[in-house]
């Protein structure tokens, strides 16, 4: 065999084929991100009309900011808190139900035959 038979592929890992705002944020967790931001901020202002503190406001919008960025950035392994659940809720809507029915060992058949 030659040596060129002999060498594998070789695949780097932590390529990225899009551009990236900062490591693991791109403009698809962009959109997710801004989705997400827009759902927290009407039931944040929903809160403001209840509570009627502007800094309890202005301290949940930070906080929802915050976390609709962690929860859409990736991490080394490509995958998201968003991805997670995601994955979860499609596993928990799979089949899962395994019936068991009871056979006789092999020792039971041996010893009810005699």
């Amino acid at each position: 065999m030659s040596d060129s038979s002999k060498k594998g592929l070789y695949i780097p890992q932590g390529l990225k084929v899009e551009n990236e705002i900062f490591t693991g944020f791109g403009k698809k967790e962009m959109i997710r991100a801004l989705v997400i931001c827009f759902i927290l901020t009407v039931i944040n202002t929903l809160i403001l009309l209840i509570v009627r503190n502007a800094l309890v406001f202005v301290v949940m919008m930070l906080a929802s900011i915050t976390a609709s960025v962690m929860a859409t950035q990736k991490d080394q392994s490509n995958v998201s808190i968003y991805d997670q659940i995601k994955f979860m809720i499609r596993f928990s809507k799979g089949q899962k139900y395994y019936p068991y029915k009871y056979l006789p060992e092999w020792g039971e058949e041996i010893e009810k035959q005699k």
